[in-house]
This record gives structure tokens, C-alpha cells and sequence, in this order.
């Protein structure tokens, strides 16, 4: 356990541990999911791949991930204002582009499946925008996340160690 320390006013909580490194464990599907990763979001936008990745790993709670994709989309040269407001993205539309909020939006539809469908209307504005090959892999991708996002979760890997472009 690792705890920081906050000069104004002491420390803060001490940092847990991860779980389960799965990545060691599991080396064959860890190097399965990056290949997959890599040919998912072969086909995306880059800028646009950061954006998908922070909305997901949001939704889900996934501090490993968010720790590391919103370093990698900073220094890849996405402004903290557009990073900052995603949370908020509904409320904040004037900070994205239109394809980038139809993005967004199938993001969140596929990532919270409790109504068990992704609405017709949020597919359509998508397809609207891509292409279907470029639709395929930004679905590729947004599931790539999300699976990333279990085995972070799950196994409750530690953020705030990750540099950007660690894993590239």
C-alpha cells in the first residue's frame, strides 16, 4: 500500500493494492486483448478514440482506465476543458463536434445495456456520420473498452502510476 501525502493538510487515503495482476496470470488473453484492441481502432479517429475510451471508462467506474486514457488524450493535445466536461457531455455539446457526440452517444448505449438494446434512434445518428466500416470499428472499439474496463474493475487496478503512452 502506497499513501500520498498532501503538504496543506496530510496525507491522503493509502492506495489499495490491485486484486489480481491478470495481465500476469493470463498473458495469452492480455496479449489477445491488445491485438484486438489494436484492430478495433485501426479504423478510429484517434482523437475520436480517447473520447470513446474516457466516456467508457467513466460510466464504469474504471479509475485505472480513466487515469490512463485521459493522460494519453492530454498528451496527445486534448484540451482539459473537453476531457473535463465528457462527464457532463449532454450539458456541454457546444464543446463537440456532431460526429463526435454521435460517438459519444453510442458509447453510452452500448456501454449501459439495462434497457438490453442499443435505441434505434442513437444507431441511426451514428450511422449518420460513419461509415458502415468505420461504424464497425467504433463498435469494435467501444466493446474493446468495456472489456478492458471488466478486467479493471474486477480486479481493481491501481490508477495514478500509468505514463502516457506506456502500453503503445
Amino acid at each position: 500500500m502506497t499513501t500520498h501525502t498532501d503538504t496543506a493538510t496530510g496525507s491522503f487515503a493509502p492506495e489499495r493494492a490491485p486484486r489480481l495482476e491478470w495481465s500476469r496470470h493470463a498473458p495469452e488473453v492480455w496479449k489477445a486483448m491488445l491485438r484486438l484492441s489494436k484492430a478495433a481502432s485501426d479504423g478510429v479517429d484517434p482523437g475520436l478514440q480517447h473520447l470513446v475510451n474516457i466516456r467508457a471508462s467513466q460510466l464504469n467506474h474504471c479509475a485505472f482506465c480513466l487515469d490512463m486514457h485521459t493522460k494519453d488524450a492530454l498528451a496527445a493535445g486534448e484540451s482539459v476543458e473537453r476531457v473535463v466536461q465528457l462527464s457532463a457531455w449532454d450539458e456541454s455539446r457546444h464543446f463537440y463536434t456532431e460526429r463526435e457526440l454521435a460517438a459519444i452517444e453510442l458509447t453510452e448505449a452500448v456501454t449501459v445495456l439495462t434497457d438490453g438494446f442499443v435505441p434505434d434512434e442513437v444507431y441511426e445518428t451514428a450511422a449518420k456520420h460513419f461509415d458502415e466500416a468505420e461504424l464497425a470499428h467504433l463498435i469494435a472499439a467501444i466493446a474493446m473498452i468495456n472489456a478492458w474496463n471488466r478486467f479493471g474493475v474486477t480486479c481493481r487496478l491501481t490508477p495514478g502510476h500509468y505514463t502516457p503512452g506506456q502500453y503503445a
